[in-house]
């Protein structure tokens, strides 16, 4: 048995610093801190992201006595957003069933919040800003650099990911190991940014990729660009290391409701679980939602970035395997 931390001391003290700085950060920017429940009577229905379940023993009072562990916070922050709560994040510990590797741990420590009256434009600035203010910490800096979706595909893989066919993208991720007999066009979409716009990012750089095609809108807002519907959404990158993924919130509980049950039907093709709708969210989308944006932040991931490593065991304390 190794009872030794699986990160140095080093990297401890730098979580402490980095959480401190976090905290400071929304400080002066008057963004209250929340906390919000680990446990849910509902799930996450995204078909990409397994969640993890209990059961509880106690006294319900007729209340379903599965309970789910959050994947993020963002349901009950919004909650709380709908109710008249202003500007605020939660710095927490998140989980997910399924992921344990190299990048990846069951629990790992999560960023988020949401700024009202703000677009995901004006968010990808301030998580800019947070993200250098960090990298700071260990005396580093990074360049910054803006692209849509549809903008990195043309010029880096020559293809419009908008509207290329199924065969296109199969020939740009030609020599990819990988079973494609099943593959959809947003899974091909997905390969291809892993396996082949990724690992080209430069390691100084911060990449703020934005206006996701309408397919992979998840809980963002629909627009029209350029005569092709779009998700308002991004995701930062610095080097090839995704670090955040943000929405300009959509706020329609009905669309909310549809997109939940288009979730459930993909569950249900591939033979995954099926997970009750977080209807306390729905409701509260229903009662009214402000306009914001919100981005959730890997907090784990900046920590490996700030230590130079590709291994998420280096900045926990106690990694999977020695938990």
């Amino acid at each position: 048995m190794n009872w030794r931390p699986s990160a140095s001391i080093d990297a401890i003290r730098l979580r402490a610093r980095l959480n401190a700085l976090i905290r400071e950060f929304f400080s002066v920017r008057d963004v209250m801190e929340v906390e919000t429940p680990v446990l849910s009577v509902a799930g996450n229905t995204d078909a990409n992201i397994a969640s993890f379940s209990l059961q509880f023993s106690g006294r319900t009072d007729g209340a379903a006595r599965t309970r789910w562990l959050r994947t993020s916070p963002e349901f009950a922050l919004k909650r709380l957003l709908a109710a008249g709560i202003d500007d605020c994040y939660e710095l927490g510990r998140v989980f997910r069933d399924g992921e344990a590797g190299g990048r990846h741990n069951p629990e790992f420590t999560m960023l988020e919040w949401y700024r009202l009256g703000w677009d995901h434009h004006r968010l990808i600035d301030e998580t800019v800003e947070l993200v250098q203010a960090a990298l700071a910490l260990v005396g580093r800096s990074a360049s910054v650099m803006k692209t849509t979706f549809r903008d990195l595909y043309r010029d880096r893989l020559g293809l419009d990911p908008m509207t290329a066919t199924l065969d296109e993208l199969r020939r740009a991720g030609s020599g990819i190991a990988i079973d494609d007999e099943d593959l959809s066009r947003d899974d091909w979409l997905d390969l291809l940014m892993t396996h082949r716009l990724q690992p080209e990012f430069p390691r100084d750089g911060l990449l703020a990729v934005y206006d996701y095609p309408a397919s992979q809108s998840a809980l963002a807002r629909l627009a029209e660009r350029d005569g092709v519907p779009v998700a308002e959404r991004f995701e930062l990158y610095l080097g090839p290391l995704e670090l955040a993924n943000g929405y300009h919130e959509l706020a329609d509980a009905d669309e909310q409701r549809l997109r939940f049950q288009r979730d459930l039907a993909l569950r249900a093709q591939r033979g995954d679980p099926q997970l009750p709708l977080d209807e306390a969210l729905l409701a509260a989308l229903q009662a009214g939602f402000p306009d914001c944006a919100g981005v959730a932040l890997g907090v784990d991931r900046l920590l490996m970035a700030l230590c130079d490593t590709s291994r998420i065991a280096d900045v926990l304390a106690f990694d999977f395997s020695r938990a």
